[in-house]
């Protein structure tokens, strides 16, 4: 670009982000200094123009408008305002290059150049600009010449339209600058930008932040800006060892009164390797479950913490696993909490997190909470089951098992405990009432009803009567998750806007410290969970604010609409051939998507059902092409069948609307052939009227926990079609719940309607069974295992 060469001898880098309005060059600008600091750099940050500082005192006056407007002046003098203030900072970035830091820039000598680039006409002038001004700044004045000067880009119109709504969302009266102001100039500055790259491609790198129209996102954008300095960052990798090195000496260098070869366990060779003692052996044996060869699962005999720590020192130490754990863990098990600490330091707990596991419980949750619970992919759950559990029994104390808020007291709680008092009477009778109809009208004969046909007409009766349970119902659940989902429970139930959800997850951080205080240190850490518990309860204030005002709220119709499918993709079935032939085939996808467009429907048809293979029952599933296709679902279905559905896994935005009793219910058949319409009714009468009750007494939150598992509720989701045959052919087996089953059957139906042949390969999705049959059928298996374990164990 110029005469003036890049500066050398410090063992630092010199990074800039630059980038047009609006392309999200400060938000860029932050996560990579935070991405650097977490890889072990060492970081020195620097803002342009330095607004708060004397050095800055022309540019603010020029921005201002106070000498003029940005073409009396012209691009030369400006210049020299910029030039002034990033030279008084210049002996100190020339410091931390020599100490071997990464320095970035928000904004440098580039944003000088596009913007008063714009008053030259042609791309030779501007280009004698550029020349002067470089001369002038890493010549004369001797600034530090940057390194790379990572550039975003937006198109101008979308430029424009960011600053607009930058103006819009501000909170403060701050008038834009003289370029600001000038819309016509951001559009030319954009164009500067470019010619800059284009031109000057060693010094100015761009990264168009639009993909297909569409504005890329942050995290995509701050991985081009990590692929574009990675070859640099060898530069000062070397440094950062060599730290890297001390902490992990620091880590695990021995304690003054123990020396390494003291050792029990193994022994240290003079070439350096290790070698295991015969009492290392006896150690691996109650630890490992083979000490010799190259699969082994470890025992408790090592905690999962010290097994997590142990695991995260693989990046850093090249030994078979098991002299890692003698060498650095095995005799400071349980006695050196200060051990995992520091190793989690070292090596990022972010990742460490994932290879501890914790069971916990959480009792006495309500039915409104244990959805909260249960929100996290990334774990396991089990819970009480309105199915097969009569609710119909009082504790000690004279109370049935439901939950009650904690925010409401007085008269508000006596009328609230009445209410669900009345409802539990209610159920108690239907449910017992239902039971004794089913068992009177079975078709099994006399001889055969045994325990097995007791547990499947109880779950009969179970599944018709939990309609009127309420959402305040309490159950149990228990949970396994790795150290790193537990914090994610945490976090999410402390910015939840239930009082009953923050409550339990202040609770589960205060209990999991007892077990694995070192994975929980940050969870409330202010610039760590609490900052992103806050982050999470202010945007969720938001949009209830903007769906208030723009009158999304309140509800429309009545939900007959029970499953939408209101997207999916591909549109045509076919687009998934070359995702299922890609894996034995040689050619990229573009290739294969031509050379199969040349079959014939018959030759496509075929070859979709072959990946399907042959399947012999319904855990036989496609493989992994089939996630490329998805369905996107609005559903309305009773709460009860949602609480089922809602805990499958492998599903993408899973969302759920506010409970209330406005999109009404239904009366299950087996209720009205008993003829208890007027009983289930009833308690949908009192659900109503407490839910409102509770809202004309400000509490909103509070009222869902009146609302019925029997009332309908809006949710939406999207799922893949290898996730489609699991959950189609689950959730439509005769042993089902009436209710889900149909829905699932629903949903089938959807996809089968605008992807055949792939709805054709969900052969175990149900038809319909004799649900008495078939309930009772999945009890005598069930009771068949338990009775070949007792005869197998007699």
């Amino acid at each position: 670009m110029s005469p003036i060469e890049q500066n050398t001898g410090s063992d630092g880098l010199f990074l800039v982000i630059e980038g047009s309005d609006g392309s999200g060059k400060g938000t860029q600008f932050k996560l990579l200094v935070e991405r650097l600091k977490a890889d072990g750099y060492d970081v020195s940050t620097y803002d342009f123009p330095q607004y708060e500082k004397e050095s800055s005192y022309f540019v603010r006056e020029y921005l201002n408008g106070n000498y003029g407007t940005a073409e009396n002046l012209g691009p030369y003098t400006p210049s020299l305002f910029y030039a002034l203030d990033r030279f008084s900072v210049s002996q100190q970035i020339s410091d931390d290059l020599k100490a071997g830091k990464v320095v970035i820039a928000n904004r440098f000598s580039g944003s000088n150049m596009a913007h008063q680039g714009t008053k030259f006409n042609t791309l030779e002038e501007r280009k004698a600009f550029f020349t002067w001004l470089d001369q002038l700044e890493f010549g004369m004045l001797g600034i530090p010449k940057p390194d790379l000067n990572v550039v975003l880009l937006v198109p101008a119109e979308t430029a424009q339209a960011l600053v607009d709504q930058k103006e819009k969302r501000s909170y403060t009266d701050k008038k834009r600058d003289i370029h600001e102001a000038d819309l016509s100039h951001l559009q030319r500055a954009v164009e500067v930008y470019q010619q800059l790259c284009a031109t000057f491609p060693e010094n100015f790198s761009a990264i168009d932040c639009t993909e297909n129209s569409e504005l890329m996102t942050i995290p995509a954008i701050n991985n081009y800006i990590w692929e574009r300095i990675g070859p640099m960052l060898g530069k000062i990798r070397k440094n950062t060892r060599e730290k890297v090195a001390k902490v992990e000496e620091h880590v695990f260098a021995p304690k003054s009164d123990v020396s390494a070869s003291e050792n029990p366990f193994v022994k240290k060779n003079d070439n350096g390797s290790y070698s295991i003692t015969k009492a290392g052996k006896e150690y691996l044996s109650q630890a490992v479950t083979d000490t010799e060869n190259n699969v082994y699962m470890f025992t408790d005999k090592i905690g999962t913490q010290t097994i997590a720590a142990a695991m995260a020192r693989l990046s850093r130490r090249g030994d078979d696993m098991r002299v890692t754990v003698l060498d650095e863990f095995a005799e400071k098990e349980g006695k050196d909490e200060g051990l995992l600490r520091r190793v989690i330091t070292a090596y990022g707990d972010d990742s460490v997190q994932q290879l501890t596991g914790i069971h916990f419980v959480v009792e006495n949750a309500s039915n409104l909470l244990t959805k909260r619970l249960e929100w996290g992919r990334l774990a396991a759950y089990l819970e009480q089951s309105t199915r097969y559990i009569f609710f119909d029994q009082k504790d000690e104390h004279g109370k049935y098992k439901y939950y009650t808020p904690e925010t409401i007291s007085g008269d508000v709680k006596k009328h609230y405990d009445k209410q669900m008092d009345l409802l539990f009477d209610k159920y108690s009778e239907l449910v017992q009432k239902i039971t004794d109809y089913v068992r009177a009208n079975s078709s099994e004969p006399a001889d055969k009803r045994d325990g097995a046909w007791k547990s499947a007409t109880r779950a009969q009766a179970c599944d018709a009567a939990r309609a009127v349970l309420p959402v305040a119902t309490k159950a149990t659940v228990g949970i396994f998750a790795s150290g790193q989902a537990l914090e994610s429970l945490i976090m999410h139930l402390q910015s939840d806007e239930l009082a009953e959800a923050r409550t339990v997850g202040d609770s589960l951080l205060q209990e999991g410290r007892k077990v694995v205080p070192t994975f929980l240190e940050r969870a409330d850490r202010p610039d760590r969970g609490g900052a992103w518990v806050a982050h999470r309860a202010q945007t969720r204030a938001k949009l209830a604010k903007l769906a208030e005002e723009k009158g999304l709220q309140p509800i429309k119709g009545n939900g007959d609409n029970a499953v939408a499918l209101t997207d999916y993709w591909p549109k045509n079935e076919f687009d998934v051939l070359p995702h299922v032939l890609y894996e034995q085939s040689t050619l990229g996808l573009d290739e294969l998507t031509s050379a199969i467009s040349s079959w014939s429907y018959s030759e496509k048809e075929s070859a979709l059902k072959a990946s399907f293979g042959e399947r012999l029952n319904r855990r036989h599933k496609p493989g992994r092409a089939l996630e490329f296709p998805h369905y996107n679902f609005d559903l309305v279905c009773d709460y009860g069948i949602f609480r089922d559905l809602q805990r499958h896994r492998m599903v993408d935005a899973m969302e759920w609307q506010r409970l209330s009793p406005h999109y009404g219910y239904e009366v299950p058949k087996l209720v009205s052939d008993a003829g208890f319409d007027t009983l289930f009714e009833e308690c949908f009468d009192l659900s109503a009227a407490l839910y409102q009750y509770l809202l004309d007494n400000g509490f909103e939150h509070e009222a869902q926990y009146a609302t019925l598992l029997g009332h309908r509720m809006r949710w939406k989701v999207m799922m893949n079609a290898r996730e489609a045959f699991h959950f189609m052919e689950l959730r439509t087996s005769p042993q089902g719940h009436p209710g889900y089953r149909l829905l699932a059957k629903q949903m089938y139906d959807k996809i089968a309607e605008v992807h055949p042949l792939i709805a054709s390969g969900m052969i175990f999705v149900n038809q319909g069974e004799d649900e008495e049959l078939t309930r009772l059928a999945a009890e005598r298996a069930t009771q068949f295992k338990l009775d070949q374990f007792s005869n197998d164990n007699s």
